[in-house]
């Protein structure tokens, strides 16, 4: 609700060179994210203990993702990539009304126009991702292991205290 509300509203003054900037900005998200889901799907842990084992950044991170596939590929692919998606289709057809607005038209060529390459450079993109994060997900993942490191030292969370931890207690 947040990211159609934030386009609605960035998309109410803009221009319309803005407006597919920032639709496409959609688009590629949603892109990225399936990517990402993709590879952390596909990749192997094997080069990643190595990494771990001589402390290469975002590597530890990186087979975390990987131990954890199921639930971080369902993030990235079910929940980001899907929501980047219906906000692209939600902002297309904002970009389409504001086009028929200012030429006088109320057909549907325009709606049917744009929903048609949104779609395509969608399901075009997520094809050439998804092929792409195959064949580099050991880069992908550690690329994506090295921003969670980064994120882990600019926000760190509590550690968990070994006395109160219940999984010690038997």
């Amino acid at each position: 609700m947040t990211f159609t509300f934030a386009s609605s509203e960035a998309l109410a003054g803009a221009g319309y060179v803005v407006a597919f900037m920032i639709l496409a900005v959609f688009i590629l998200f949603g892109i990225v994210f399936d990517a990402v889901g993709v590879a952390i799907m596909s990749a192997s842990e094997k080069p990643f203990h190595s990494m771990a084992a001589h402390k290469e950044k975002g590597a530890a991170e990186a087979l975390r993702l990987i131990k954890n596939a199921e639930k971080a590929a369902t993030i990235c692919n079910d929940v980001v990539s899907d929501i980047a998606g219906i906000i692209s289709g939600t902002t297309a057809a904002l970009i389409a009304e504001k086009i028929m607005e200012g030429l006088s038209l109320k057909t549907a060529i325009v709606q049917l126009v744009i929903s048609g390459l949104v779609t395509g450079a969608t399901i075009g993109g997520k094809a050439a991702g998804k092929t792409f994060a195959i064949k580099n997900s050991t880069a992908i993942v550690l690329r994506v292991g090295k921003l969670l490191s980064i994120k882990k030292k600019l926000f760190p969370g509590k550690k968990p205290d070994a006395k109160n931890d219940n999984r010690n207690e038997k």
